[in-house]
């Protein structure tokens, strides 16, 4: 299936039924498909030619993701750019995709300006939503006149390009094709509850997570609520309005939403699923959000090369039989998805029998096609014969996987493997942490120390050295934060990770190294 098989598929089960909703603006599936072609059409007159890569840089917004399914019925490549990049990150993503399209809201003009003049290739460039920099047509222009174009394949189903920074720092471009998003939406629809006509409230950016995730809600028939900006306020109440039925938020955002003072009053009974992932989820906070929420949470564990479903754990496995909470896989990414092998391997390529720790390595229709134009990462990352996930994690005898650390995250303390994560999980038992993050730094006596800077929650004032003996308590000597700092906020991205590379970059000038 192309991406635009999905908007299709949904047309088919009711052409006016609402599809993409912001505020109070609905395009139908009959709309979005006629806006489809169009931009289709308008592609092709602007000399874009199947399998050529086209950018979208916007907020989240019912045009914008509407455009993507023009670019795929051209035949194009979707290259959803992230906008809170830096500028030389975004030039950096574009030259290496070769893109020779951009559409972009207005509010990122002075972006494009700093980049558009060192992207010889990019020829056509439009404004979403009105005139653009130094004259580039608004959408509307654009699209005048333009002939309704039919569907073209994807040379060699290659239907996105995905920006993902690597542990060298520059950015690489994922591959993903047809197979790829069709692998994941098969496997979204047979691990989580879906009754009826699914309403998906979109609060994460369409550019990650939030945005593939429509696909298999398109191929359903049911409606995309789209959140301009995070607001966690709003998403209960359009959670209420619109008896939401499936969401995602990142750990992150579901802590805010458990201390919002309108979560206890919000209906949330139309939820049939609420996913979270993209980073580790506190045991305590998750057991809160079932009790709180509803018995509706659902895991998911992934990245760019292998999207979303790798592993997963519907809300009925976060129970018992008996309904109570299943604590002992709290901690875990859940199970190996029916179309994806999972193994742990060492670094010699042996795989390593269950309970072991290794590095998690996959194996399916799910892992991508490559890294573009990058030969030497995609040997490095298909080693073996597998694709190898960067993660460290060991399988229970059950099948259960459990991730320990990102290998580029572990810290070696006077001679011992500190894994930042199990860390961290400690620290968010403490009532009163919000969130944290657990880095590394120089030191002379223990090679790397253990530094924790923490988030507290709300109206709470945390002791760094009460903290300290906290962790302590729980992880031993070793491993527990030789130093806890209280921060306001921690740095994060788009999706709401913790930006660990920036937190180190703060603390080196403090520690003399």
């Amino acid at each position: 299936m192309s991406l635009t098989a999905y908007l299709d598929k949904g047309a088919s089960l009711g052409p006016d039924a609402a599809c993409l909703t912001c505020g109070d603006r609905t395009m139908t599936y009959a709309e979005v498909q006629r806006h489809s072609r169009q931009v289709a059409g308008a592609l092709a007159r602007s000399g874009v030619l199947p399998g050529d890569p086209v950018a979208v840089l916007s907020a989240n917004d019912p045009t914008a993701f509407a455009s993507v399914f023009g670019i795929a019925r051209a035949g194009a490549v979707w290259c959803p750019v992230n906008p809170r990049n830096e500028a030389g990150e975004n030039r950096e993503l574009l030259d290496l995709f070769g893109c020779t399209a951009l559409l972009y809201q207005r509010s990122y003009a002075p972006l494009v300006a700093a980049i558009r003049d060192r992207l010889p290739r990019l020829t056509t460039l439009v404004c979403l939503d009105g005139e653009g920099d130094r004259g580039d047509p608004s959408l509307a222009d654009w699209l005048a006149g333009a002939p309704e174009a039919g569907d073209a394949e994807p040379p060699g189903g290659l239907v996105m390009l995905v920006g993902t920074g690597g542990t060298t720092g520059r950015p690489k471009g994922v591959r993903l094709t047809d197979r790829n998003v069709e692998t994941m939406s098969a496997l979204t629809l047979m691990s989580y509850p879906f009754e009826g006509r699914p309403t998906y409230l979109a609060l994460a950016p369409l550019t990650h997570a939030a945005g593939v995730l429509c696909f298999p809600v398109m191929a359903l028939g049911g409606e995309i609520v789209v959140m301009p900006a995070p607001d966690l306020g709003e998403f209960l109440a359009l959670v209420q309005g619109h008896r939401v039925t499936h969401a995602f938020l990142p750990p992150t955002l579901v802590y805010v939403m458990l201390d919002h003072p309108d979560l206890d009053g919000t209906d949330l009974s139309s939820l049939q699923c609420l996913w979270y992932g993209a980073a580790p989820m506190s045991p305590h906070r998750l057991e809160e959000a079932i009790r709180r929420v509803g018995p509706v949470l659902g895991q998911l564990f992934g990245q760019s090369e292998a999207p979303m479903m790798i592993s997963t754990m519907s809300p009925a496995e976060h129970l018992h039989p008996d309904g109570s909470p299943a604590r002992e896989r709290f901690s875990s990414a859940g199970r190996p998805t029916p179309l994806t092998t999972v193994a742990v391997m060492d670094g010699e390529g042996r795989l390593l029998p269950a309970g072991e720790r290794g590095e998690i390595v996959v194996r399916g229709s799910l892992v991508m096609d490559g890294y573009h134009r990058d030969p030497q990462a995609t040997a490095e990352a298909s080693r073996f014969g597998w694709h190898h996930t960067g993660d460290i994690g060991y399988l229970d005898e059950d099948g259960w996987l459990y991730l320990v650390d990102r290998a580029k995250d572990m810290i070696i303390s006077g001679g011992f493997n500190v894994y930042s994560a199990e860390v961290e999980q400690a620290l968010m038992a403490h009532p009163g942490v919000q969130d944290c993050a657990v880095v590394g730094l120089p030191d002379e006596k223990w090679g790397e120390r253990v530094v924790a800077v923490v988030q507290a929650r709300a109206g709470t004032a945390l002791d760094p050295a009460d903290v300290r003996a906290f962790a302590r308590a729980r992880v031993g000597g070793v491993k527990a934060p030789k130093e806890v700092l209280v921060w306001a906020d921690l740095p994060r991205s788009k999706v709401g990770k913790v930006l660990k590379p920036d937190i180190r970059a703060h603390l080196m000038p403090t520690t003399g190294a």
